[in-house]
């Protein structure tokens, strides 16, 4: 029997988006392992201290308190906030996502590195992912100019800061760090980092389910920050999306039960570009099949060597799955979740760490599952639809996140 405790118990609780789950490298939960720009506040410098963060969407906003581990030899807190509440609402009818962009300063004067992130989301009851992006001197100007084009703090940034994606690719998502329900703080392994150049800075991503309400909110993140002495291997992050093409049931049938005005309906929620990643997925992956199953694979263009892995979906979502080499001699599942949990979206660490070369393959096959509408309160009333790859708390994504370094 298929259960999902957590995600029964969730009203008006959805999912978080593309990878909330990016941080945890190698740990999650406080362990460790293998609006113009000149608005924003300066960040802060404080000792080691207590989070509050929530215990999971399950838990309606309620929070605990979770002890964030000392401060490591050479490290310093470096907390960054949204400038003054905001309050979501959706950029276009019927949509019921927000996703809005903040930039921030970290006011980093030196060469430093990220060794652990503490994302602190203001408002849980409808705060459902904050992920972080780091952006280059060179990038800033760019940002600066998103950020005074819209009235109000920060920018709508369905898919992605808007930014990064000039010269960005899926084998270098320039993420930073992200929180997704049930998380904490995270730490890296002592010889990790995230490199920062002197002037970088970061826009922290926030993605609010109007279904869980309008309230305002004022997110944080609290970074671990120390100085690049250049001993420490730089994590990366690769991103393995799948298609999405789960049809109606048999017997159930709507306006949006065609994949045709379904990808409309995507697109005028979320915009062109975001809105076409459902049909730009098969360019990458291979031709439409309207199944519940859907695998993606792609070759392996760098060298690295894997050091977690992590997958995505949203409440329909069954199974999920990232293998090396599939089918192939050398063959090595990463990653395998019969029963997905959306409350529980850490990453998983790869011991021992896997090298792949070019010429081997990542594979992500992920299942998903109409007949959970019958038994998710997130959704109910929410009508029958083709689902294809969507921003929002009532689509569904097929995504691998593959976290490693290079030689």
């Amino acid at each position: 029997m298929h259960r999902h405790p957590a995600r029964r118990a969730l009203t008006g609780c959805a999912m978080a988006a593309v990878a909330a789950l990016v941080l945890t490298a190698c740990a999650s939960r406080g362990t460790t392992a293998g609006s113009a720009a000149t608005a924003a506040p300066p960040a802060t410098t404080t000792p080691a201290a207590t989070a509050t963060t929530t215990s999971g969407h399950a838990a309606h906003g309620a929070t605990t308190t979770k002890p964030v581990a000392p401060l490591r030899t050479g490290e310093r807190f470096v907390t960054l906030r949204m400038p003054a509440a905001y309050t979501p609402k959706a950029p276009a009818a019927p949509g019921t996502d927000d996703y809005r962009c903040f930039l921030l300063d970290p006011h980093l004067t030196a060469k430093s590195v990220v060794t652990g992130i503490n994302v602190l989301p203001g408002n849980p009851d409808v705060v459902h992912h904050v992920i972080l992006f780091r952006i280059p001197p060179d990038k800033v100007a760019v940002a600066q100019a998103k950020d005074a084009a819209e009235p109000g703090q920060g920018w709508t940034c369905f898919g992605g800061t808007g930014v990064e994606s000039q010269g960005s690719t899926l084998d270098d998502a320039p993420w930073l760090g992200a929180w997704a329900p049930g998380g904490g703080e995270s730490l890296l392994a002592k010889d990790l980092g995230m490199p920062l150049a002197p002037g970088t800075r970061i826009v922290m991503q926030v993605h609010y389910n109007l279904l869980a309400g309008d309230s305002p909110d004022t997110s944080a993140a609290r970074l671990r920050v120390a100085a690049d002495d250049g001993t420490r291997k730089t994590l990366e992050t690769v991103l393995l999306p799948g298609p999405v093409e789960l049809p109606c049931r048999p017997g159930h049938t709507g306006p949006l039960c065609a994949r045709q005005a379904a990808v409309a309906d995507v697109q005028q929620r979320f915009g062109a570009a975001a809105g076409s990643t459902a049909n730009l997925l098969h360019l990458l992956c291979g031709p439409i099949k309207a199944t519940p199953t859907q695998s993606c694979t792609r070759p392996v263009t760098q060298p690295g060597t894997i050091r977690a892995v992590a997958g995505h979906m949203h409440l329909l979502g069954r199974s999920i799955s990232v293998v090396v080499n599939q089918g192939k001699k050398g063959e090595r599942t990463i990653l395998d979740l019969p029963i997905w949990d959306f409350d529980n979206q850490g990453s998983k660490p790869v011991t021992p760490a896997v090298r792949v070369k070019p010429g081997d393959t990542l594979t992500v096959t992920c299942r998903h599952d109409q007949g959970l509408r019958d038994q998710l309160p997130a959704l109910a009333g929410v009508p029958e639809r083709y689902v294809v790859w969507g921003e929002g708390t009532t689509d569904e994504m097929c995504l691998g996140i593959v976290l490693l370094t290079r030689p």
